[in-house]
């Protein structure tokens, strides 16, 4: 059998726009035949590091990437009306940690100083963060097929040899099987280009959902992110079903006429080598103050201090012991330094009088955290476990839940910020998820289900925390019944398992990270 790698491939994260789950694509590739699978989602990365982990639970090598949104001129110009000009698609491979320290700077930079309906980047941040990646120039969207179908080869030839002259042999021209008519007339006109510039050619099928029979449900999803019925004529559509994830032998037998470009998916798999390292702990350096050699000898300072404010000059055995198996720990594990960060962003709060919570969950156990301050509640006094907070038997990063109150909290955000600089705090994402109720309205709207069918069959689903539609057809007979009777109900229920917890839309979570 041939060898033949997807480099283009849209999951859940391409909100309302990709369905191949990522728990399932390199299942799929797996199950094809494929040793590799590239992940690139439009415009974000949210879904890298579950990618790559569930491509090694099935021994598929992951090929972390993103389709990026590129701004015809500045990335700052943001006048105009927003319409398909705006941008152009261009697809980047990471090959080592350089490309992928450039790929998250470049898509950062799109939703903090290019967003305009899109995160974009343009060439500028291009030529500053370009090395280890591979590019590749995209689908119809990308900038040559658009000059090629406005007529203007001039223009893609100017523009290829651009991209070629920044990326070198990393830069390759994307043909694709999709069965499009524009694409078909793009795929001869780049391999001519191909030919006459000496840019290689790459095979990719830019796939949306996994199997062929999926293309309709991916109507539906289409529909949901427009706000658009099935019925609807001017509705946003893909025109073929064959936006999928395609056997090698699918992608050879199209192409066979140019070997090259099937095989250059393999070379550029090759090409890609990054990995991310996890268990590795990177915190900013906080700065204790003068006459202090190390950052254990500040944090037993704090430890001594306040010691004597929580239990007086002469603390029992108990409490000794307690304090020194735990700074032991603290210190073995290399969270001093989280200590001393969270201690110093609560005691501001403090001193700006800024109302701190007494702490909650498993911090709560550390007496340490109690006596420099970072909780209020005594472990010694409830009985409350270190072990559950940090443990060297199970290393894992601890993590103090800190609440500020709602109205001056940005202060102490601020505070933070200013000390150790924007680039070493982060928001923290969340996902809104297509939940049982929710996607079975959503799919009953799109399908043009009358509203108060839709209603009722919502209502039947129990209203209970991670209900799913399979339990609620095993809780509730009558929904049962009628899943069985009813034909629409059959179908607006089938449609609605599969796009069942799919994410819908990404906001800011309530809290926020300082890392390095």
């Amino acid at each position: 059998m041939g060898k033949f790698v997807h480099l283009h491939v849209h999951s859940e994260y391409s909100l309302l726009d990709g369905m191949c789950r990522i728990t399932d694509l390199p299942k799929r590739a797996k199950e094809l035949g494929m040793d590799a699978i590239a992940l690139t989602d439009h415009g974000v990365m949210f879904g890298v590091v579950s990618f790559f982990e569930e491509c090694q639970k099935q021994g598929i090598k992951a090929i972390i990437g993103c389709e990026m949104y590129v701004a015809p001129g500045s990335r700052f110009n943001k006048e105009g009306r927003i319409n398909e000009d705006k941008y152009y698609h261009l697809i980047l491979l990471v090959k080592n940690n350089q490309g992928y320290q450039n790929l998250i700077k470049l898509v950062s930079a799109g939703f903090t100083e290019g967003f305009y309906s899109k995160p974009r980047i343009d060439k500028e941040l291009l030529e500053k963060h370009h090395e280890g990646l591979v590019c590749l120039s995209a689908c119809l969207a990308g900038e040559v097929n658009r000059a090629i179908l406005d007529g203007d080869m001039d223009k893609a030839k100017e523009v290829a040899l651009w991209y070629k002259n920044l990326f070198g042999e990393d830069y390759y021209l994307e043909i694709q099987n999709n069965g499009l008519p524009d694409q078909i007339l793009a795929n001869q006109k780049l391999i001519e280009l191909s030919r006459s510039l000496d840019i290689p050619l790459v095979a990719t099928n830019d796939a949306h959902y996994l199997r062929k029979e999926d293309s309709y449900i991916h109507e539906i999803l289409l529909c949901m992110q427009t706000g658009k019925r099935i019925t609807d004529e001017d509705r946003m559509r893909f025109e073929t079903n064959e936006f999928y994830i395609k056997s090698p032998e699918e992608m050879i037998d199209y192409f066979e006429a140019v070997p090259d470009a099937i095989e250059n998916t393999c070379k550029i798999a090759d090409k890609c080598n990054f990995e991310f390292e996890f268990g590795v702990t990177k915190l900013p350096n906080y700065d204790v103050p003068e006459g202090f050699k190390t950052h254990e000898e500040y944090l037993r300072k704090l430890c001594t201090d306040g010691m004597k404010e929580r239990y007086g000059e002469n603390p029992s055995q108990e409490i000794l012991d307690r304090v020194e198996y735990e700074f032991s720990v603290i210190s073995k594990m290399g969270y001093i330094d989280y200590y001393l960060i969270v201690w110093d962003f609560i005691h501001y709060a403090k001193t700006q009088e800024i109302p701190v919570g007494p702490g909650r969950g498993s911090g709560a156990g550390s007496i340490i955290a109690y006596i420099i301050g970072i909780t209020d509640v005594d472990p010694i006094k409830y009985n409350l476990l270190f072990e559950r907070f940090l443990n060297p038997e199970r290393v894992s990063m601890p993590d103090f839940d800190v609440d500020f109150c709602y109205e001056r909290r940005e202060e102490v955000i601020q505070y933070v910020t200013r000390k150790y600089g924007p680039d070493h705090v982060s928001q923290i994402i969340t996902f809104g998820t297509l939940a049982a109720k929710n996607v079975i309205r959503s799919v009953g709207r799109v399908l043009d289900i009358p509203l108060q069918e839709v209603d009722k069959i919502a209502k039947m689903i129990p209203n209970e925390i991670h209900i799913t539609i399979d339990r609620a057809l095993e809780e509730n007979k009558e929904l049962k019944n009628l899943y069985e009777e009813n034909e629409t109900v059959h179908q607006l229920i089938d449609i609605s398992k599969v796009l069942e917890g799919m994410p819908k839309n990404a906001s800011t979570h309530a809290c926020r990270s300082c890392y390095n």
